[in-house]
């Protein structure tokens, strides 16, 4: 455990801030997963509107500093061929 007050002070900030990242990442997972389920049950509408969530999600999360960019980009671009082998 830190004396300084400023080392405290940062510790208390990192607590907050892992809580909010986790938060965000859980969200993220349940918008890919609900998105996996929908092309599953080979439900087209539905998976087009949660790839537009998912899809949202993962930008949100690259302006967040939660995902490096290309992590996010190569999750888009799965969740994308993923859609289009059910539309097609």
């Amino acid at each position: 455990m830190p004396n300084i007050k400023s080392a405290k002070k940062r510790v208390l900030v990192i607590k907050k801030k892992t809580l909010i990242n986790q938060m965000h990442k859980t969200a993220l997972k349940t918008a890919i997963r609900k998105f996996n389920e929908a092309v599953e049950a080979k439900n087209v509408d539905e998976a087009k509107v949660l790839f537009n969530n998912a899809v949202s999600k993962l930008d949100k999360s690259v302006k967040h500093g939660i995902l490096h960019k290309n992590a996010a980009a190569r999750k888009k671009s799965q969740l994308a061929i993923k859609l289009a082998k059910i539309d097609a």
